[in-house]
């Protein structure tokens, strides 16, 4: 379970830092990953309306957002956005991270793909503001509301703090870390028992995301799935995302991972192996299945789809078997 926090002040070590680093690190007693994105240090540029997005399902600026941040997105089980109150809305990187996050938007309602997260995937909003104005937060409302559609976030709530004027304040606030506590609480812990599940492969680039995205698509209120492979390939096979999309499934910005990074904060119950499993690195007290489907000799759109259907039919006997 990632955890994503978008930390949009460019104060580092500001109020918006502080309550956003409180918030992951209670995160972190429900089991969860938790990672921050200092949106300031990172190469962002401005939504340049090309309307290639909306015609081809990507964005042609070359930056972060394409390195680094779509994918996060992703792959975050839930994303919490952080930032003070600038002219009654967010900070402007924040905001052109938002912005670009159209790319999304457009996949979801012009390509009609749907992210194997979109089921469970929650967002949340933490703001601070030096005033104490009635309408402070109405703006980041409503920029959480449509960018929480756009990423296929279900907007949860929010915490939000007046009259957060000086450096130190939210340390000192008198209700702050209860607020946390309770907020994590709602947003964590009907997910913090779900069954982890670790598809392995040697490349992590096409069977076991396949099975990964089946998994948290049919199961994700029940099942916690990550794939990860022993030697990674530095890019997921693009005829999968093809034959996976073919069934309205959007697989385009997940990235292979190495398997020893995955299990060095994730612990398994169970781990599917699909190569193999001289290709699981050793988990103690996991359960390992072995499916070892056909290997893919000359990758063409015919096998491809004829694996895709018999790994979302093991998956579908997975659940059955686990009793979910």
């Amino acid at each position: 379970m990632l955890i994503l926090g978008l930390q949009g002040s460019p104060r580092r070590s500001g109020n918006t830092a502080h309550l956003l680093s409180i918030f992951l690190d209670e995160a972190r007693r429900y089991g969860a990953q938790t990672h921050t994105l200092e949106v300031d240090r990172k190469n962002i540029l401005p939504c340049k309306e090309y309307i290639v997005c909306e015609k081809k399902g990507y964005c042609p600026i070359k930056d972060d957002m394409q390195t680094e941040v779509y994918a996060l997105l992703r792959a975050a089980d839930a994303i919490i956005m952080a930032s003070p109150i600038f002219f009654y809305n967010v900070t402007a990187q924040l905001k052109a991270l938002i912005d670009r996050s159209q790319t999304l938007w457009a996949r979801k309602y012009r390509f009609k793909l749907k992210d194997p997260r979109s089921k469970t995937r929650q967002g949340f909003v933490l703001s601070v503001a030096a005033t104490r104005g009635k309408n402070l937060f109405e703006g980041v409302d409503l920029t959480a509301q449509y960018f929480f559609d756009a990423v296929d976030a279900q907007y949860n709530g929010r915490l939000t703090y007046r009259q957060i004027e000086h450096r130190h304040d939210m340390k000192h606030h008198p209700t702050a870390a209860a607020d946390v506590k309770a907020a994590v609480k709602k947003l964590l812990s009907p997910r913090a028992n779900r069954k982890k599940i670790l598809f392995v492969s040697s490349a992590d680039a096409c069977r076991n995301q396949m099975a990964g995205a089946f998994a948290q698509l049919l199961a994700g209120d029940k099942i916690d799935a990550v794939t990860g492979g022993s030697q990674p390939a530095k890019s997921i096979l693009p005829m999968m995302a093809d034959v996976m999309a073919e069934k309205n499934i959007d697989m385009a910005f997940y990235r292979p991972q190495s398997v020893n990074d995955v299990i060095s904060d994730f612990t398994p119950e169970v781990v599917i192996a699909l190569d193999g499993k001289k290709e699981c690195p050793p988990v103690p007290g996991a359960t390992i299945i072995d499916w070892d489907p056909p290997k893919i000799t000359t990758p063409n759109i015919e096998v491809l789809r004829s694996m895709r259907d018999d790994i979302e039919s093991r998956v579908k006997q997975l659940i059955d078997a686990l009793d979910l």
